[in-house]
């Protein structure tokens, strides 16, 4: 009967270890796929920047992605599928059947987007697409400056009396500036009316900051500037610029070696059991 009951504790001890290492193996045979699936999405963020169209949803190939998506409001980025895409943008409430901005947006594998909704009653509404650049290597920042005001005109940027960008244009995005982390201002000045905003900010190392300037320089709501901060990735192979990627030297499966030992030993410890045990009946 001791013998019996030895070799069923044997059994629950190699049924164990073999479940053990057939779980490990399955996860680490999922990470490939998981790569390959991260390798076909672009990510996407939204902004709402359309004075006058009010609180909206959005709609990705007829899903809602956003509710009750209020002016001004930046969201982080989202996976999307590489590809084209039909985007529609309604009153809060009314359905896509309602939308006032339907436009297809094409994203590629493994780029970072910012798409903004744009326009006002008078002008019409539509969406503007533009291609993000998070890889940054170092401890500078990176910023960006986004120009969605509709009436404000050109704007030249400057930082402690520097201009540092020059004559950006409505529905266009400036170039990259990569600065050291620390407290700046950065005044904005419509060149047309020479009205100037500051804003500030304090930038840190490792961070890549978008401005982005909505509302209206004459009228309501009033101009205002949008900071959105993403952590930078690191310029290196395979990691393209994706916002959410994971640091370069973090185990894709940080468990996986101690679920093997783990199994090996339960299967070990089994088959000494019964080893000795057979011995011992002998």
């Amino acid at each position: 009967m001791k013998l019996r009951r030895l070799f069923a504790a044997q059994s629950v001890l190699l049924t164990l270890g073999v479940l053990t290492l057939a779980v490990a193996l399955v996860f680490t045979a999922a990470q490939p796929v998981a790569a390959a699936t991260r390798a076909n999405n672009a990510f996407v963020r939204v902004v709402h920047a359309s004075p006058g169209a009010g609180t909206v949803d959005v709609f990705v190939d007829g899903g809602k992605l956003l509710s009750d998506f209020a002016f001004g409001t930046v969201t982080g980025y989202v996976n999307l599928p590489a590809g084209s895409h039909e985007i529609k943008v309604a009153p809060a409430g009314k359905g896509a059947g309602s939308a006032v901005i339907t436009q297809t947006v094409s994203v590629e594998a493994g780029v970072p987007y910012t798409v903004a909704a744009i326009g006002t009653t008078s002008t019409g509404f539509s969406l503007a697409a533009f291609a993000d650049n998070n890889l940054l290597s170092g401890a500078m920042a990176k910023v960006r400056v986004y120009h969605l005001s509709p009436d404000a005109g050109p704007v030249n940027v400057a930082v402690g009396g520097k201009t540092v960008i020059s004559g950006l244009t409505y529905k266009n995005s400036s170039g990259y500036l990569t600065v050291p982390g620390g407290a700046y201002t950065f005044d904005v000045t419509a060149t047309t009316s020479g009205t100037k905003v500051p804003v500030a900010a304090t930038l840190t190392g490792g961070m890549v900051y978008s401005v982005f300037a909505v509302g209206l320089l004459s009228g309501t709501p009033a101009i205002s500037f949008k900071l959105a901060a993403v952590a930078a990735v690191p310029g290196m192979p395979n990691t393209g610029s994706d916002p959410n990627a994971a640091p370069a030297n973090q185990p894709s499966n940080p468990w996986f070696p101690g679920a093997i030992a783990i199994a090996l030993l339960l299967i070990g410890s089994s088959v000494v059991a019964r080893r000795s045990a057979l011995a011992r009946q002998k």
